[in-house]
Protein backbone atom coordinates (compact mmCIF):
# COMPACT_ATOMS: atom_id res chain seq x y z
CA UNK A 1 0.00 0.00 0.00
CA UNK A 2 1.69 3.15 -1.44
CA UNK A 3 -0.89 5.72 -0.67
CA UNK A 4 -0.32 9.58 0.85
CA UNK A 5 -2.71 11.13 3.38
CA UNK A 6 -3.43 14.59 2.38
CA UNK A 7 -1.58 17.77 3.50
CA UNK A 8 -3.42 20.80 4.28
CA UNK A 9 -1.44 22.49 1.39
CA UNK A 10 -1.17 19.60 -1.25
CA UNK A 11 -4.30 18.02 -2.46
CA UNK A 12 -2.18 15.45 -4.74
CA UNK A 13 -1.04 13.67 -1.23
CA UNK A 14 -3.90 11.18 -0.42
CA UNK A 15 -5.92 10.37 3.00
CA UNK A 16 -5.15 6.84 2.91
CA UNK A 17 -6.21 3.59 4.98
CA UNK A 18 -5.47 -2.20 5.57
CA UNK A 19 -11.50 -6.94 9.72
CA UNK A 20 -14.73 -6.92 11.30
CA UNK A 21 -15.75 -3.87 13.22
CA UNK A 22 -18.29 -4.77 15.92
CA UNK A 23 -19.56 -3.54 18.29
CA UNK A 24 -17.67 -4.12 21.32
CA UNK A 25 -18.54 -4.08 24.86
CA UNK A 26 -19.46 -0.59 25.55
CA UNK A 27 -20.39 1.50 28.58
CA UNK A 28 -23.92 2.42 29.68
CA UNK A 29 -22.57 6.08 29.28
CA UNK A 30 -21.02 5.87 25.56
CA UNK A 31 -22.96 7.36 22.45
CA UNK A 32 -26.48 5.58 21.13
CA UNK A 33 -26.08 5.99 17.55
CA UNK A 34 -24.76 2.60 16.55
CA UNK A 35 -26.65 -0.96 16.62
CA UNK A 36 -26.55 -2.68 19.71
CA UNK A 37 -26.88 -5.38 17.40
CA UNK A 38 -23.27 -5.22 15.71
CA UNK A 39 -21.69 -9.13 15.58
CA UNK A 40 -18.87 -9.46 17.88
CA UNK A 41 -15.50 -10.92 16.66
CA UNK A 42 -15.22 -13.75 18.54
CA UNK A 43 -19.21 -14.68 16.70
CA UNK A 44 -17.94 -13.60 13.13
CA UNK A 45 -14.57 -15.43 13.61
CA UNK A 46 -12.96 -17.83 16.32
CA UNK A 47 -9.43 -18.16 16.84
CA UNK A 48 -8.91 -21.65 15.89
CA UNK A 49 -11.11 -20.00 12.19
CA UNK A 50 -8.23 -17.19 12.72
CA UNK A 51 -5.35 -19.27 12.57
CA UNK A 52 -6.73 -21.88 9.61
CA UNK A 53 -6.92 -18.83 7.51
CA UNK A 54 -3.35 -17.27 8.35
CA UNK A 55 -1.25 -21.21 8.89
CA UNK A 56 1.91 -19.55 8.50
CA UNK A 57 1.61 -15.88 9.90
CA UNK A 58 4.44 -14.73 11.95
CA UNK A 59 3.59 -15.32 15.51
CA UNK A 60 3.67 -11.65 15.91
CA UNK A 61 -0.25 -11.34 14.31
CA UNK A 62 -2.19 -13.25 17.04
CA UNK A 63 -5.84 -13.44 17.65
CA UNK A 64 -5.70 -11.46 20.35
CA UNK A 65 -4.29 -8.60 18.88
CA UNK A 66 -6.60 -8.42 15.91
CA UNK A 67 -9.96 -8.88 18.65
CA UNK A 68 -8.30 -5.97 20.58
CA UNK A 69 -7.64 -3.85 17.75
CA UNK A 70 -11.13 -4.16 16.50
CA UNK A 71 -12.87 -3.52 19.96
CA UNK A 72 -10.82 -0.84 20.82
CA UNK A 73 -10.72 1.15 17.80
CA UNK A 74 -14.60 0.41 17.26
CA UNK A 75 -14.86 3.33 20.10
CA UNK A 76 -13.53 5.78 18.04
CA UNK A 77 -15.25 7.65 15.61
CA UNK A 78 -13.36 10.27 13.37
CA UNK A 79 -15.94 13.70 11.73
CA UNK A 80 -13.69 15.28 8.73
CA UNK A 81 -15.03 18.23 7.57
CA UNK A 82 -12.98 20.03 4.18
CA UNK A 83 -13.52 23.82 3.58
CA UNK A 84 -12.33 25.49 0.53
CA UNK A 85 -8.36 24.96 -0.54
CA UNK A 86 -8.00 21.82 0.99
CA UNK A 87 -8.26 22.93 4.41
CA UNK A 88 -9.51 20.47 7.30
CA UNK A 89 -11.14 19.91 10.92
CA UNK A 90 -10.71 16.79 12.33
CA UNK A 91 -12.91 16.06 15.67
CA UNK A 92 -12.15 13.02 17.21
CA UNK A 93 -14.37 11.02 19.47
CA UNK A 94 -14.16 8.50 22.14
CA UNK A 95 -17.47 6.57 22.80
CA UNK A 96 -16.18 4.86 25.77
CA UNK A 97 -15.68 8.59 27.43
CA UNK A 98 -17.94 10.68 25.39
CA UNK A 99 -15.43 12.65 24.78
CA UNK A 100 -14.44 14.56 21.09
CA UNK A 101 -11.28 16.09 20.61
CA UNK A 102 -10.62 18.57 17.47
CA UNK A 103 -7.31 16.66 16.54
CA UNK A 104 -6.51 18.85 13.67
CA UNK A 105 -7.85 22.35 12.54
CA UNK A 106 -5.42 23.17 9.57
CA UNK A 107 -4.25 27.24 9.96
CA UNK A 108 -6.72 28.62 7.10
CA UNK A 109 -9.47 26.93 8.25
CA UNK A 110 -11.46 29.60 9.66
CA UNK A 111 -10.18 32.47 6.78
CA UNK A 112 -13.01 33.89 4.96
CA UNK A 113 -11.77 32.77 1.61
CA UNK A 114 -12.14 29.18 2.90
CA UNK A 115 -15.58 29.53 4.16
CA UNK A 116 -17.00 30.54 0.90
CA UNK A 117 -18.30 26.94 -0.51
CA UNK A 118 -20.40 24.73 1.97
CA UNK A 119 -18.44 22.21 4.19
CA UNK A 120 -18.21 19.20 3.46
CA UNK A 121 -18.46 16.49 6.03
CA UNK A 122 -18.39 12.76 6.50
CA UNK A 123 -17.98 10.69 9.83
CA UNK A 124 -15.82 7.55 10.07
CA UNK A 125 -17.03 5.29 12.73
CA UNK A 126 -14.42 2.47 12.79
CA UNK A 127 -17.22 0.41 15.10
CA UNK A 128 -18.84 -0.16 11.48
CA UNK A 129 -16.18 -2.30 10.14
CA UNK A 130 -17.20 -5.41 9.04
CA UNK A 131 -20.39 -4.64 11.24
CA UNK A 132 -22.67 -2.30 9.05
CA UNK A 133 -24.61 -4.30 7.30
CA UNK A 134 -26.11 -7.86 7.19
CA UNK A 135 -23.69 -10.71 8.09
CA UNK A 136 -23.34 -12.14 4.50
CA UNK A 137 -22.33 -8.79 3.15
CA UNK A 138 -20.23 -8.48 6.49
CA UNK A 139 -18.61 -11.34 5.81
CA UNK A 140 -17.89 -10.38 1.95
CA UNK A 141 -16.05 -7.52 3.19
CA UNK A 142 -14.40 -9.10 6.04
CA UNK A 143 -12.77 -11.44 3.27
CA UNK A 144 -11.82 -8.52 0.96
CA UNK A 145 -10.21 -7.25 4.17
CA UNK A 146 -7.96 -10.50 5.06
CA UNK A 147 -7.37 -10.61 1.26
CA UNK A 148 -5.83 -7.75 0.81
CA UNK A 149 -3.50 -7.98 3.92
CA UNK A 150 -2.76 -11.59 3.06
CA UNK A 151 -1.07 -10.30 -0.31
CA UNK A 152 0.51 -7.39 1.18
CA UNK A 153 2.29 -9.66 3.73
CA UNK A 154 2.61 -12.85 1.98
CA UNK A 155 5.74 -14.80 1.44
CA UNK A 156 5.20 -18.53 0.34
CA UNK A 157 3.38 -20.78 -2.38
CA UNK A 158 1.75 -19.23 -5.79
CA UNK A 159 -1.26 -20.37 -5.47
CA UNK A 160 -1.72 -21.65 -2.22
CA UNK A 161 -3.16 -18.77 -0.48
CA UNK A 162 -1.88 -20.11 2.82
CA UNK A 163 0.99 -17.59 3.68
CA UNK A 164 -0.45 -14.15 4.50
CA UNK A 165 0.70 -12.20 7.51
CA UNK A 166 4.10 -13.30 7.28
CA UNK A 167 5.76 -10.26 7.09
CA UNK A 168 5.56 -7.36 9.27
CA UNK A 169 7.69 -4.76 7.62
CA UNK A 170 8.28 -4.73 3.96
CA UNK A 171 11.88 -6.07 2.30
CA UNK A 172 13.53 -3.06 1.55
CA UNK A 173 13.58 -0.73 4.54
CA UNK A 174 16.74 1.31 2.63
CA UNK A 175 13.80 4.22 1.33
CA UNK A 176 12.32 6.98 4.02
CA UNK A 177 9.05 7.51 2.31
CA UNK A 178 8.90 10.41 3.28
CA UNK A 179 7.24 13.63 1.07
CA UNK A 180 5.82 17.03 1.82
CA UNK A 181 3.60 16.99 3.94
CA UNK A 182 2.15 20.53 5.71
CA UNK A 183 -0.30 18.43 8.50
CA UNK A 184 1.96 15.54 9.13
CA UNK A 185 5.73 16.23 8.45
CA UNK A 186 8.12 14.01 8.64
CA UNK A 187 10.46 13.24 11.51
CA UNK A 188 14.32 13.62 10.82
CA UNK A 189 16.02 10.20 10.76
CA UNK A 190 12.43 8.15 10.85
CA UNK A 191 11.63 6.23 8.28
CA UNK A 192 7.60 5.44 6.97
CA UNK A 193 8.40 2.09 5.01
CA UNK A 194 5.26 -0.45 4.54
CA UNK A 195 4.75 -2.17 8.61
CA UNK A 196 1.80 -3.89 9.74
CA UNK A 197 -0.94 -6.14 7.84
CA UNK A 198 -1.71 -3.56 5.15
CA UNK A 199 2.37 -2.31 4.68
CA UNK A 200 1.12 1.47 5.90
CA UNK A 201 3.72 3.59 4.38
CA UNK A 202 4.67 7.39 4.24
CA UNK A 203 4.47 9.65 7.19
CA UNK A 204 1.27 11.30 5.70
CA UNK A 205 -0.65 8.36 6.93
CA UNK A 206 1.41 7.45 10.05
CA UNK A 207 0.51 10.74 11.10
CA UNK A 208 -2.95 10.80 10.18
CA UNK A 209 -3.91 7.08 11.49
CA UNK A 210 -1.54 7.96 14.45
CA UNK A 211 -4.33 10.68 15.21
CA UNK A 212 -7.22 8.35 14.77
CA UNK A 213 -5.24 5.91 16.75
CA UNK A 214 -4.46 7.89 19.34
CA UNK A 215 -5.29 10.73 19.60
CA UNK A 216 -1.48 12.40 18.47
CA UNK A 217 -0.42 12.93 15.54
CA UNK A 218 3.21 12.02 16.99
CA UNK A 219 3.01 8.84 18.19
CA UNK A 220 3.58 7.33 15.35
CA UNK A 221 4.97 10.05 13.13
CA UNK A 222 8.34 9.66 15.87
CA UNK A 223 7.52 6.08 16.35
CA UNK A 224 6.91 4.46 13.29
CA UNK A 225 8.28 1.31 14.86
CA UNK A 226 5.34 0.69 16.71
CA UNK A 227 3.45 -0.73 13.30
CA UNK A 228 5.48 -3.32 13.55
CA UNK A 229 6.22 -4.09 17.00
CA UNK A 230 2.93 -3.76 18.99
CA UNK A 231 0.52 -6.08 17.15
CA UNK A 232 -2.19 -3.97 18.12
CA UNK A 233 -1.31 -0.66 16.87
CA UNK A 234 -0.44 -2.97 13.56
CA UNK A 235 -3.88 -4.35 13.23
CA UNK A 236 -5.28 -0.56 14.01
CA UNK A 237 -3.16 0.85 11.68
CA UNK A 238 -5.33 -1.40 8.68
CA UNK A 239 -8.56 -0.82 10.04
CA UNK A 240 -7.73 2.58 9.91
CA UNK A 241 -6.73 3.08 6.39
CA UNK A 242 -10.08 0.07 5.37
CA UNK A 243 -12.03 2.43 7.06
CA UNK A 244 -10.94 5.89 6.12
CA UNK A 245 -11.96 7.78 2.86
CA UNK A 246 -9.18 9.69 0.47
CA UNK A 247 -8.99 12.69 -1.18
CA UNK A 248 -9.89 11.61 -3.96
CA UNK A 249 -11.05 7.76 -3.23
CA UNK A 250 -13.62 6.14 -1.26
CA UNK A 251 -12.99 4.10 2.07
CA UNK A 252 -12.60 0.13 0.86
CA UNK A 253 -15.54 -0.49 3.66
CA UNK A 254 -17.98 1.64 1.61
CA UNK A 255 -17.09 0.31 -1.43
CA UNK A 256 -17.58 -3.55 -0.21
CA UNK A 257 -21.02 -2.59 1.65
CA UNK A 258 -22.20 -0.92 -1.56
CA UNK A 259 -22.38 2.53 0.10
CA UNK A 260 -19.80 3.82 -2.92
CA UNK A 261 -21.33 4.48 -5.93
CA UNK A 262 -19.09 5.99 -8.43
CA UNK A 263 -20.14 9.56 -10.40
CA UNK A 264 -19.52 10.51 -13.71
CA UNK A 265 -15.77 10.68 -13.15
CA UNK A 266 -15.62 7.11 -11.52
CA UNK A 267 -17.78 5.65 -14.47
CA UNK A 268 -15.80 7.28 -17.22
CA UNK A 269 -12.66 5.50 -15.91
CA UNK A 270 -14.22 2.06 -15.60
CA UNK A 271 -14.58 2.38 -11.86
CA UNK A 272 -17.55 -0.12 -10.50
CA UNK A 273 -18.57 -1.31 -7.00
CA UNK A 274 -17.12 -4.93 -5.94
CA UNK A 275 -13.56 -5.85 -5.14
CA UNK A 276 -11.72 -4.74 -7.95
CA UNK A 277 -12.44 -0.97 -6.68
CA UNK A 278 -10.53 -2.30 -3.83
CA UNK A 279 -7.49 -2.99 -5.38
CA UNK A 280 -7.42 0.51 -6.88
CA UNK A 281 -7.81 2.15 -3.45
CA UNK A 282 -4.86 -0.43 -2.05
CA UNK A 283 -2.89 0.04 -5.00
CA UNK A 284 -3.93 1.32 -7.78
CA UNK A 285 -0.99 2.81 -9.27
CA UNK A 286 0.72 -0.56 -9.75
CA UNK A 287 -2.04 -2.92 -10.48
CA UNK A 288 -4.81 -1.28 -12.14
CA UNK A 289 -5.34 -0.16 -15.40
CA UNK A 290 -2.79 -2.80 -16.91
CA UNK A 291 -5.13 -5.97 -18.10
CA UNK A 292 -6.49 -9.25 -16.61
CA UNK A 293 -2.68 -10.55 -16.05
CA UNK A 294 -1.03 -8.54 -13.45
CA UNK A 295 0.17 -11.09 -10.97
CA UNK A 296 -0.62 -8.50 -8.06
CA UNK A 297 -3.98 -8.07 -8.76
CA UNK A 298 -4.62 -11.45 -9.63
CA UNK A 299 -3.13 -13.00 -6.62
CA UNK A 300 -5.16 -10.43 -4.35
CA UNK A 301 -8.36 -11.90 -6.48
CA UNK A 302 -7.19 -15.34 -5.45
CA UNK A 303 -6.86 -14.51 -1.47
CA UNK A 304 -10.04 -13.10 -1.89
CA UNK A 305 -11.93 -16.14 -3.60
CA UNK A 306 -10.20 -18.54 -0.94
CA UNK A 307 -11.51 -16.44 1.83
CA UNK A 308 -14.87 -16.20 0.81
CA UNK A 309 -14.98 -19.74 0.65
CA UNK A 310 -13.65 -20.13 4.02
CA UNK A 311 -16.02 -18.21 5.30
CA UNK A 312 -19.21 -19.67 3.62
CA UNK A 313 -19.90 -16.88 1.81
CA UNK A 314 -19.91 -16.27 -2.04
CA UNK A 315 -19.82 -13.05 -4.04
CA UNK A 316 -20.76 -14.36 -8.04
CA UNK A 317 -20.78 -10.14 -9.37
CA UNK A 318 -17.90 -9.18 -6.95
CA UNK A 319 -16.39 -7.29 -10.21
CA UNK A 320 -12.93 -8.44 -9.03
CA UNK A 321 -10.82 -7.50 -11.44
CA UNK A 322 -9.28 -3.57 -11.94
CA UNK A 323 -7.42 -4.63 -15.14
CA UNK A 324 -9.65 -1.84 -17.03
CA UNK A 325 -10.07 0.79 -14.10
CA UNK A 326 -7.78 3.88 -14.40
CA UNK A 327 -5.95 4.35 -10.70
CA UNK A 328 -6.62 8.40 -9.24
Amino acid sequence: MRSIILSAKISVIVLSVTLLSLKCDRPANADTDLSANKTSVATMITEKQFNDLFPMRDKFYTYAAFVKAVTDLGQIKIKVVKRTGNTYQFTRTDKSTGKSTVIRQDEDFNEDWAKKKPDSTYIVDYANFCAEKDPATNKKELAAFFAQIAHETRHGQDGQYNDGLMFLHENDTSNSYTAPNDAYPAVTGKKYYGRGPMQLSYNGNYGYASDCIFGDKNILLNNPQLAATDAVVAFKTAIYFWMTPQALKPSAHDVMIGKWQPNAADKAAGRVPGFGMTINIVNGNIECNKGENNYGMKDRIGFYQHFLQKLGVSDPNCACSCGKMKPY
